[in-house]
């Protein structure tokens, strides 16, 4: 009897093992799986979509999916659940973005809206124009009373903004060469009127043209008071 059920055991432990072909192919295919998944680093996005690398955006979609979820109130059950996988996909977009893109500009965007996206904020709002634009700070005149613009070149993305400081050695401006700013920009609208003698006063201006633009403080060109502003 125990002889019957030893050999019994032993032909259904046989005959439950695993193909060697079949099992083979299965490590394969997991491994397979496993860099897809690499690839994709974010897998709450839609499978084999590569909208972070092709440039398109859910921002983009959110009308052409439905109307009324880019303007439907918090408090309409009806929607509620549909606008929230959106700002789910949305971030999920923005993270690949963050991954993939070579542009500087659109990792900023992409962080500073999935950053928002994390801490609750709406859709439209993260959106909006704007959002993730930056103001930096040009010193007129070195601390030292150099004749300078520091620094005398900055980057910034499409709809930051300028502050120019007056710093040391005023009177100080901001005059951009008609020469040497990006096509269709009129120099003379973006430049300064006056000049600014108090130390502190400030002079901002918001850029919304890609491109390379050279200015100059009037008073001290000759000095080579001169600077250049990249937008991206």
């Amino acid at each position: 009897m125990f002889r019957f059920l030893a050999i019994a055991l032993l032909a259904g432990h046989v005959a439950a093992a695993p193909d060697p072909t079949i099992a083979k192919e299965a490590v394969e295919a997991e491994v397979e799986e496993v860099a897809d998944h690499r690839r994709e680093l974010f897998p709450l996005y839609a499978v084999g979509n590569k909208c972070a690398r092709r440039g398109c955006s859910v921002y983009h979609q959110v009308s052409s999916v439905n109307p009324v979820m880019s303007m439907a109130s918090k408090d309409d059950a009806k929607v509620k659940g549909p606008v929230k996988a959106l700002e789910m996909l949305a971030l999920n977009d923005d993270l690949n973005t963050v991954v993939y893109s070579d542009s500087m500009c659109t990792r900023r965007q992409a962080m500073a809206r999935a950053a928002g996206l994390a801490a609750g904020m709406a859709l439209t709002a993260v959106n909006s124009p704007g959002f993730a634009a930056e103001t930096k700070t040009v010193k007129m005149g070195s601390d030292a009373g150099q004749l300078v613009f520091l620094p005398d070149e900055i980057k910034i993305c499409k709809g930051d903004s300028v502050t120019w400081v007056n710093n040391k050695g005023g009177p100080h401006n901001v005059v951009f060469d008609e020469e040497a700013v990006p096509s269709g920009v009129n120099a003379e609208s973006i430049s300064m009127d006056d000049q600014l003698g108090d130390e502190g006063a400030t002079y901002t201006k918001k850029f919304d043209v890609s491109g390379t633009y050279s200015y100059y403080c009037e008073p001290h060109r000759g000095a080579g008071m001169n600077a250049q502003l990249i937008v991206e």
